[in-house]
């Protein structure tokens, strides 16, 4: 009696199965956007649905229609009927062309292997090329310092001969310098040779002595003893005074000291004299050089410190 309520079971549970395999292959062969859309029209949850179609690729633009070419979107060819030529020769048969001809190639022989020297011949092999190495530094160490003497010697040859030029030069400015003052002191000397026989001119007053400035009378009543010194004093001094050129025709007082009988001792230029150092110079030299001054005859009106006045004409 068990037997009979589990038969009815198996077959409802068979018919199931059967149903399955069905439902199965017809969801195998319905396309998936169809699927989908009876999947949608049951309203069952996404979680429910075992197969996930793959949504095609949307882009923007418009619609493109396109037919497809090739063997994908073509038929096949038809296979035409070839159509036998009635009394048709056979090509000829032409030989088949004779296979080209194999090149071995050449195979160079090896070289014989390196004779292994001797330990000594090797020795002396790398103390021959120590020696040659040696030797080969040894020369250019010997052209470099021969170049170097060499070049020492051009520059000391070159030194040489520009200090013989400056010499020549320094000797020629020498030569220069000494030449112009050779005619500097002729043309002084010949000028003072013309002075001097400018004074020596006979002038009416033999008498007196030579001197670029006379003192003569101005024809007063009376002649004072004290201005006759002063008179003869400038003469005697002037003739010793060597004027130098470009000299102001200013007069210029000078003090002299001498002693009893006219020696002189000294002689100072005033500090109002207008001459330059030169200038003053030559007047007290012209002073110092009259050495004796005039005594004789002026005891009386003899002064030991007196004043004179230089004026060049």
């Amino acid at each position: 009696m068990d037997d009979r309520k589990g038969i009815p079971r198996a077959a409802v549970l068979s018919a199931l199965l059967h149903l399955g395999i069905l439902a199965f292959l017809f969801l195998a062969v319905l396309p998936c956007s169809s699927y989908e859309s009876f999947f949608n029209a049951l309203n069952l949850p996404a979680w429910m649905n075992p197969i996930t179609c793959s949504r095609p690729l949307e882009l923007q633009g418009p619609v493109i229609q396109a037919t497809l070419i090739g063997p994908t979107g073509s038929p096949p060819p038809k296979t035409a009927k070839v159509k036998p030529v009635p009394h048709a020769a056979p090509p000829p048969s032409m030989p088949p062309p004779p296979p080209p001809p194999v090149v071995q190639p050449k195979i160079a022989p090896l070289p014989p292997p390196p004779k292994h020297p001797d330990v000594k011949d090797q020795e002396r092999v790398v103390e021959q090329g120590l020696q040659q190495a040696e030797e080969k530094r040894v020369q250019e160490e010997k052209q470099r310092q021969r170049r170097a003497e060499l070049d020492a010697q051009a520059a000391q040859k070159k030194k040489q001969e520009e200090l013989k030029k400056v010499d020549e030069m320094l000797a020629q400015m020498d030569a220069a310098a000494a030449q112009t003052k050779k005619m500097d002191s002729r043309a002084r000397q010949a000028r003072q040779q013309l002075a001097e026989m400018k004074n020596a001119q006979n002038d009416g007053l033999p008498d007196l002595p030579n001197a670029a400035q006379r003192q003569t009378g101005n024809n007063a009543k009376n002649t004072n003893l004290a201005d006759a010194y002063a008179a003869a004093i400038q003469n005697a001094v002037t003739p010793n005074w060597l004027r130098p050129d470009n000299m102001p025709n200013v007069p210029c007082k000078v003090h002299i000291v001498q002693l009893p009988g006219g020696d002189v001792m000294s002689a100072t230029v005033d500090p109002s004299c207008p001459y330059d150092d030169a200038g003053r110079r030559s007047v007290e030299n012209a002073v110092l050089r009259t050495r004796t001054l005039p005594y004789k005859g002026f005891e009386s009106v003899f002064q030991r410190k007196l004043t004179i006045t230089f004026t060049p004409q």
